[in-house]
C-alpha cells in the first residue's frame, strides 16, 4: 500500500488547539499494533507533529498504526507547563492503548519526545509494551545542569534542580528505573543538540537494574539522522518494531 494514501483522522482529547492526536491506520488489514508517535523540538510550540511525517509514513507501510500526538508546549509567556504535557501526552496513549487493545503498543519519540516516550513507560497504568527512544533526554537533571537548549528546562518545570530536585526526578526517565519493558535507544556522538553522554548514561543505569535495552550508538548519527527512516540505522528500529510483534 502506498503509505502517503492513509489519510489521518483527527481526535482532540480537550479544549487547547494542541490537544489532539492524528491516527492513521494502514488499509484494510489489521495493524500489527500501534505506534505512539512523539515528537521532539525541546518542548517548545515551535515544533508540531509534522515533524515525524516520514516516520508516520514508514510505519505505516510496514503494517503499524500511528497515533500522532501533538501535546502542549513551551509558549512565550506561559510560565511552567510540564504538568499539563505530561497530562496531555498521557491522554494520548490512554487513546492509543484503546486502539492497540491486546496488541503491542509502542511509545516513539524523538529528542524531548523520546524523554516523553520514557516517562510514559514508566507510568504502569498506561501499559506501554516497548519503547524506541531516539537521541532522548533521557535526564533532566544533566539537561538542567548543562542549561540546555538556553536553559530550557526552567521553562519547562519553573524552577531549577537545585530548587525542586525531587520534582525533576519525576520528569526525568533516568530516575524511574527499572521499567521493566524493552527498550531501543538510538544516539550517536555527533549529535550537537543532546549529549550522547545522557544516552551512554541512561543505557548503563538501566541495564544494571535488570532492563533489556538495545543501543545503537554508531559514529555517524547526529540529532537528525535518527528521524530519517532512509537513514542505514533504521535497519536496527525495523528489527526492533518487528520483534514486538505478537507474531
Amino acid at each position: 500500500m502506498d503509505p502517503l494514501s492513509a489519510k489521518p483522522v483527527r481526535r482532540p482529547y480537550g479544549d487547547h488547539s494542541s490537544q489532539f492526536v492524528d491516527v492513521i491506520l494502514p488499509g484494510d488489514d489489521e495493524p500489527l499494533g500501534v505506534i505512539l508517535s512523539l515528537h521532539g523540538g525541546y518542548w517548545r510550540d515551535t515544533y508540531g507533529l509534522d515533524l515525524h511525517d516520514p516516520i508516520v509514513e514508514h510505519c505505516v507501510a510496514l503494517g503499524w498504526a500511528v497515533v500522532n500526538a501533538e501535546y502542549r508546549r513551551i509558549a512565550a509567556g506561559q510560565g511552567a507547563v510540564w504538568h499539563a504535557m505530561a497530562s496531555d501526552v498521557h491522554q494520548g496513549a490512554m487513546i492509543a492503548r484503546g486502539i492497540a487493545g491486546s496488541s503491542p503498543l509502542v511509545a516513539l519519540g524523538h529528542s524531548a519526545g523520546g524523554h516523553l516516550a520514557l516517562w510514559l513507560a514508566a507510568q504502569r497504568e498506561v501499559a506501554i509494551d516497548a519503547v524506541v527512544a531516539l537521541a532522548p533526554v533521557a535526564d533532566l537533571l544533566t539537561a538542567d545542569r548543562l542549561q540546555l537548549s538556553d536553559h530550557v528546562t526552567l521553562d519547562l518545570l519553573g524552577v531549577g534542580s537545585d530548587e525542586d530536585p525531587d520534582l525533576y526526578r519525576e520528569a526525568s526517565p533516568l530516575h524511574l528505573l527499572p521499567l521493566g519493558i524493552p527498550q531501543l535507544v538510538v544516539h550517536g556522538p555527533l549529535d550537537d543538540r543532546v549529549p550522547y553522554e545522557i544516552a551512554v548514561s541512561y543505557v548503563e543505569s538501566a541495564r544494571s537494574l535488570g532492563d533489556e535495552v538495545t543501543f545503537v550508538n554508531e559514529e555517524d548519527i547526529d540529532h537528525f539522522t535518527v528521524i530519517d527512516p532512509s537513514a542505514a540505522l533504521w535497519r536496527h528500529v525495523d528489527k526492533f518494531l518487528s520483534d514486538q510483534r505478537p507474531y
